[in-house]
Protein backbone atom coordinates (compact mmCIF):
# COMPACT_ATOMS: atom_id res chain seq x y z
CA UNK A 1 0.00 0.00 0.00
CA UNK A 2 2.86 2.37 0.85
CA UNK A 3 4.41 1.70 -2.57
CA UNK A 4 1.10 2.47 -4.31
CA UNK A 5 0.75 5.72 -2.37
CA UNK A 6 4.32 6.66 -3.30
CA UNK A 7 3.67 6.00 -6.99
CA UNK A 8 0.52 8.12 -6.87
CA UNK A 9 2.48 10.90 -5.18
CA UNK A 10 5.12 10.76 -7.93
CA UNK A 11 2.48 10.86 -10.68
CA UNK A 12 0.71 13.79 -9.02
CA UNK A 13 4.01 15.63 -8.65
CA UNK A 14 4.88 15.02 -12.34
CA UNK A 15 1.52 16.34 -13.48
CA UNK A 16 1.85 19.41 -11.28
CA UNK A 17 5.36 20.00 -12.61
CA UNK A 18 4.12 19.82 -16.22
CA UNK A 19 1.34 22.31 -15.48
CA UNK A 20 3.80 24.66 -13.79
CA UNK A 21 6.21 24.37 -16.73
CA UNK A 22 3.40 25.11 -19.20
CA UNK A 23 2.31 28.16 -17.21
CA UNK A 24 5.89 29.36 -17.00
CA UNK A 25 6.42 28.93 -20.75
CA UNK A 26 3.18 30.77 -21.44
CA UNK A 27 4.25 33.62 -19.19
CA UNK A 28 7.68 33.80 -20.76
CA UNK A 29 6.12 33.82 -24.22
CA UNK A 30 3.72 36.59 -23.25
CA UNK A 31 6.56 38.56 -21.67
CA UNK A 32 8.65 38.21 -24.81
CA UNK A 33 5.76 39.36 -26.99
CA UNK A 34 4.97 42.32 -24.76
CA UNK A 35 8.61 43.36 -24.66
CA UNK A 36 8.87 43.09 -28.43
CA UNK A 37 5.65 45.03 -28.86
CA UNK A 38 6.94 47.79 -26.58
CA UNK A 39 10.13 48.09 -28.57
CA UNK A 40 8.22 48.16 -31.83
CA UNK A 41 5.78 50.75 -30.53
CA UNK A 42 8.71 53.05 -29.71
CA UNK A 43 10.21 52.72 -33.17
CA UNK A 44 10.05 55.87 -35.32
CA UNK A 45 8.59 54.00 -38.30
CA UNK A 46 5.49 52.27 -37.00
CA UNK A 47 3.91 49.36 -38.87
CA UNK A 48 1.38 46.62 -38.34
CA UNK A 49 3.05 43.57 -36.76
CA UNK A 50 1.68 40.04 -36.95
CA UNK A 51 2.69 37.11 -34.72
CA UNK A 52 2.53 33.34 -34.84
CA UNK A 53 4.51 30.24 -33.94
CA UNK A 54 6.56 27.88 -36.03
CA UNK A 55 8.36 24.58 -35.62
CA UNK A 56 8.23 21.82 -33.05
CA UNK A 57 9.48 24.18 -30.33
CA UNK A 58 6.70 26.69 -31.10
CA UNK A 59 9.20 29.47 -31.72
CA UNK A 60 7.63 32.93 -31.88
CA UNK A 61 7.54 34.42 -35.40
CA UNK A 62 7.00 38.14 -36.06
CA UNK A 63 6.29 39.76 -39.42
CA UNK A 64 4.93 42.97 -40.88
CA UNK A 65 2.86 40.80 -43.27
CA UNK A 66 -0.07 38.56 -42.36
CA UNK A 67 0.76 35.00 -43.47
CA UNK A 68 -0.19 31.47 -42.46
CA UNK A 69 2.79 31.48 -40.06
CA UNK A 70 1.86 34.89 -38.57
CA UNK A 71 -1.95 35.12 -38.58
CA UNK A 72 -2.52 37.21 -35.41
CA UNK A 73 -2.28 41.02 -35.35
CA UNK A 74 0.02 41.94 -32.44
CA UNK A 75 0.70 45.65 -33.00
CA UNK A 76 -1.80 47.74 -34.92
CA UNK A 77 -1.02 50.93 -36.83
CA UNK A 78 -4.12 53.05 -37.47
CA UNK A 79 -2.16 55.09 -40.00
CA UNK A 80 -1.43 51.95 -42.03
CA UNK A 81 -5.11 51.02 -42.05
CA UNK A 82 -6.16 54.55 -42.98
CA UNK A 83 -3.59 54.89 -45.74
CA UNK A 84 -5.28 54.43 -49.12
CA UNK A 85 -4.10 51.54 -51.23
CA UNK A 86 -1.68 52.58 -53.97
CA UNK A 87 -3.01 52.50 -57.50
CA UNK A 88 -1.34 51.83 -60.81
CA UNK A 89 -1.90 55.46 -61.79
CA UNK A 90 -0.65 57.42 -58.78
CA UNK A 91 2.46 55.43 -57.73
CA UNK A 92 5.80 55.12 -59.45
CA UNK A 93 5.91 52.14 -61.79
CA UNK A 94 7.91 49.20 -60.50
CA UNK A 95 7.55 47.04 -63.59
CA UNK A 96 8.84 47.82 -67.05
CA UNK A 97 6.85 50.60 -68.68
CA UNK A 98 3.86 49.06 -70.41
CA UNK A 99 2.13 50.24 -73.56
CA UNK A 100 -1.34 49.52 -74.88
CA UNK A 101 -1.46 46.09 -76.50
CA UNK A 102 -4.13 45.01 -78.95
CA UNK A 103 -6.35 42.31 -77.50
CA UNK A 104 -6.87 39.21 -79.61
CA UNK A 105 -10.42 38.68 -80.82
CA UNK A 106 -12.50 36.65 -78.38
CA UNK A 107 -15.27 34.25 -79.48
CA UNK A 108 -18.74 35.55 -78.70
CA UNK A 109 -19.47 32.69 -76.29
CA UNK A 110 -16.32 33.45 -74.29
CA UNK A 111 -17.25 37.13 -74.10
CA UNK A 112 -20.60 36.15 -72.61
CA UNK A 113 -18.89 33.72 -70.25
CA UNK A 114 -16.42 36.37 -69.02
CA UNK A 115 -19.25 38.86 -68.51
CA UNK A 116 -21.27 36.30 -66.52
CA UNK A 117 -18.35 35.27 -64.31
CA UNK A 118 -17.26 38.89 -63.75
CA UNK A 119 -20.75 39.77 -62.52
CA UNK A 120 -20.88 36.66 -60.32
CA UNK A 121 -17.44 37.21 -58.71
CA UNK A 122 -17.78 41.02 -58.78
CA UNK A 123 -14.56 41.70 -60.62
CA UNK A 124 -13.77 43.75 -63.72
CA UNK A 125 -14.42 41.84 -66.97
CA UNK A 126 -11.67 43.95 -68.55
CA UNK A 127 -9.17 42.49 -66.09
CA UNK A 128 -10.33 38.95 -66.90
CA UNK A 129 -9.96 39.62 -70.63
CA UNK A 130 -6.46 41.04 -70.10
CA UNK A 131 -5.31 38.03 -68.07
CA UNK A 132 -6.88 35.51 -70.47
CA UNK A 133 -5.26 37.27 -73.44
CA UNK A 134 -1.83 37.08 -71.82
CA UNK A 135 -2.25 33.56 -70.46
CA UNK A 136 -3.88 31.61 -73.28
CA UNK A 137 -5.02 33.99 -76.06
CA UNK A 138 -8.54 32.56 -75.48
CA UNK A 139 -7.50 28.93 -76.01
CA UNK A 140 -9.46 26.80 -73.49
CA UNK A 141 -7.23 23.78 -74.22
CA UNK A 142 -3.97 25.62 -73.55
CA UNK A 143 -1.42 23.66 -71.49
CA UNK A 144 1.89 25.16 -70.37
CA UNK A 145 5.15 23.20 -69.96
CA UNK A 146 4.75 23.70 -66.19
CA UNK A 147 1.27 22.17 -66.18
CA UNK A 148 -0.91 25.30 -66.11
CA UNK A 149 -4.26 24.59 -67.74
CA UNK A 150 -6.98 26.35 -69.70
CA UNK A 151 -8.05 29.91 -70.41
CA UNK A 152 -6.53 31.39 -67.26
CA UNK A 153 -3.66 28.89 -67.05
CA UNK A 154 -4.40 27.54 -63.60
CA UNK A 155 -2.01 25.18 -61.87
CA UNK A 156 -3.88 22.11 -60.57
CA UNK A 157 -3.47 23.15 -56.92
CA UNK A 158 -4.82 26.65 -57.61
CA UNK A 159 -7.72 25.26 -59.64
CA UNK A 160 -8.68 22.94 -56.77
CA UNK A 161 -8.18 25.71 -54.20
CA UNK A 162 -10.77 27.89 -55.94
CA UNK A 163 -13.27 25.21 -56.84
CA UNK A 164 -12.46 24.11 -60.40
CA UNK A 165 -12.94 20.34 -60.52
CA UNK A 166 -12.05 20.23 -64.22
CA UNK A 167 -9.94 23.27 -65.26
CA UNK A 168 -10.44 22.39 -68.92
CA UNK A 169 -14.12 23.34 -68.55
CA UNK A 170 -14.11 27.00 -69.56
CA UNK A 171 -16.63 28.24 -66.99
CA UNK A 172 -14.95 26.45 -64.10
CA UNK A 173 -11.54 27.71 -65.21
CA UNK A 174 -12.59 31.35 -65.56
CA UNK A 175 -14.55 31.32 -62.30
CA UNK A 176 -11.61 29.87 -60.38
CA UNK A 177 -9.16 32.30 -62.01
CA UNK A 178 -11.46 35.24 -61.31
CA UNK A 179 -11.87 34.12 -57.68
CA UNK A 180 -8.09 33.90 -57.32
CA UNK A 181 -7.65 37.41 -58.75
CA UNK A 182 -10.35 38.70 -56.40
CA UNK A 183 -8.56 37.10 -53.44
CA UNK A 184 -5.23 38.60 -54.53
CA UNK A 185 -6.82 42.05 -54.87
CA UNK A 186 -7.97 41.86 -51.26
CA UNK A 187 -4.59 40.48 -50.14
CA UNK A 188 -2.55 43.21 -51.89
CA UNK A 189 -5.03 46.08 -51.41
CA UNK A 190 -5.87 46.46 -55.11
CA UNK A 191 -2.23 47.11 -56.07
CA UNK A 192 -2.62 45.81 -59.60
CA UNK A 193 1.09 45.29 -60.25
CA UNK A 194 1.41 43.09 -57.15
CA UNK A 195 -1.84 41.29 -57.94
CA UNK A 196 -0.61 40.36 -61.40
CA UNK A 197 2.86 39.47 -60.14
CA UNK A 198 1.30 37.16 -57.55
CA UNK A 199 -0.99 35.60 -60.16
CA UNK A 200 2.08 34.78 -62.25
CA UNK A 201 4.66 33.87 -59.60
CA UNK A 202 2.52 33.12 -56.53
CA UNK A 203 1.67 35.32 -53.56
CA UNK A 204 4.53 33.93 -51.47
CA UNK A 205 7.05 35.08 -54.09
CA UNK A 206 5.69 38.63 -53.83
CA UNK A 207 5.82 38.52 -50.03
CA UNK A 208 9.39 37.20 -50.05
CA UNK A 209 10.35 40.04 -52.41
CA UNK A 210 9.16 42.53 -49.78
CA UNK A 211 5.80 43.29 -51.42
CA UNK A 212 7.49 44.02 -54.71
CA UNK A 213 7.47 42.35 -58.11
CA UNK A 214 9.80 39.34 -57.80
CA UNK A 215 13.02 39.56 -59.83
CA UNK A 216 11.99 36.82 -62.25
CA UNK A 217 12.33 37.75 -65.96
CA UNK A 218 9.03 36.04 -66.78
CA UNK A 219 7.13 37.95 -64.08
CA UNK A 220 8.87 41.24 -64.90
CA UNK A 221 7.67 40.86 -68.50
CA UNK A 222 4.24 39.47 -67.59
CA UNK A 223 3.03 42.39 -65.47
CA UNK A 224 3.40 45.16 -68.10
CA UNK A 225 2.02 42.83 -70.77
CA UNK A 226 -1.22 42.26 -68.86
CA UNK A 227 -1.43 45.98 -68.03
CA UNK A 228 -1.06 46.72 -71.74
CA UNK A 229 -3.97 44.39 -72.54
CA UNK A 230 -5.94 45.94 -69.67
CA UNK A 231 -5.52 49.42 -71.16
CA UNK A 232 -6.83 48.11 -74.47
CA UNK A 233 -9.77 46.31 -72.83
CA UNK A 234 -10.68 49.55 -71.04
CA UNK A 235 -10.59 51.61 -74.24
CA UNK A 236 -13.55 51.56 -76.62
CA UNK A 237 -11.25 52.49 -79.52
CA UNK A 238 -8.90 49.56 -78.89
CA UNK A 239 -10.88 46.61 -77.60
CA UNK A 240 -12.05 44.26 -80.38
CA UNK A 241 -15.78 44.24 -81.03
Amino acid sequence: MDRLDARLDVISFARAARRAHTRLCDRLTIARLLATAALLACAPAMAQIYVGSSGADSAVVLSNFQTTDTPVLLVDDPAARAKPAPSVVDKPARAAQSTTLQLPAAPAELKRLVADVAAEVQISPNLLHAVIAAESAYNPRALSPKGAVGLMQLMPATAARFGAQDPYVARQNVRAGASYLKWLMARFRDDMELVLAAYNAGEQAVLKAGNRIPPYPETQAYVPRVLGYLRCASSASCAPT
